[in-house]
């Protein structure tokens, strides 16, 4: 029993869906280079399309590790990145029950309250930035800040080296954007947790 524990414990388990041209192949890419090249872990990414390359259903799988990953498909994941309603339709009921929600709020709506849930509006930001592209960026930024599951460092040189050239800086910043919208919404719940229990920092 303790054995599963410390391999839960080092492993993580992201599956990444929305619809085609929204970038989902290429963050779980980043993620994965991120948690390989930079923060020295093993990792493993597959990557599935449906019908169609764009407008139909795909879905990016990463497993990061501190030990040798002997299976890369993902059953049930520890984190669940929604940006496409469709994809949330598909693939919420495979989520772990302890397991983390990310949604991009403006597409997904989810059809019940979902504990450890948290929304971005990462589309709308990209617009907001000047290339609605991006939103997969501000979606691992997200990510990083909600389940510290890759560092900053390694993520935004992943980000740089596999983003198109001439894109790199415009790609960090809306990477640092997404951080910034999960770190707030962390010290908000922090906040009212401890207002809550009416504990004092």
């Amino acid at each position: 029993m303790s054995n599963k524990q410390n391999k839960d414990a080092s492993e993580k388990q992201i599956l990444i869906t929305g619809f085609g041209g929204q970038g989902i192949i290429l963050a779980g890419r980043i993620i994965g280079t991120s948690a390989a090249l930079g923060d020295k872990k093993e990792s493993t990414f597959v990557q599935s399309y449906g019908p169609e390359s764009r407008g139909g259903a795909c879905c990016a799988q990463v497993i990061i590790s501190n030990k040798i990953i002997h299976y890369p498909y993902i059953k049930h994941p520890d984190i669940l990145v929604c940006m496409s309603q469709g994809g949330y339709d598909k693939f919420i009921s495979q989520k772990k029950e302890e397991g983390i929600l990310l949604i991009d709020q403006d597409l997904v709506h989810p059809k019940k309250r979902e504990s450890n849930f948290f929304a971005i509006p990462a589309t709308r930001i990209a617009e907001e930035l000047g290339r609605k592209m991006m939103a997969n960026i501000i979606m691992i930024g997200f990510l990083k800040a909600i389940t510290d599951a890759i560092s900053m460092d390694s993520a935004k040189n992943a980000i740089a080296s596999l983003v198109p050239k001439g894109t790199e800086n415009q790609n960090i910043k809306a990477f640092q954007k997404g951080c910034d919208y999960g770190f707030a919404i962390l010290k908000g719940s922090k906040k009212k947790a401890l207002g809550k229990t009416g504990v004092a920092t």
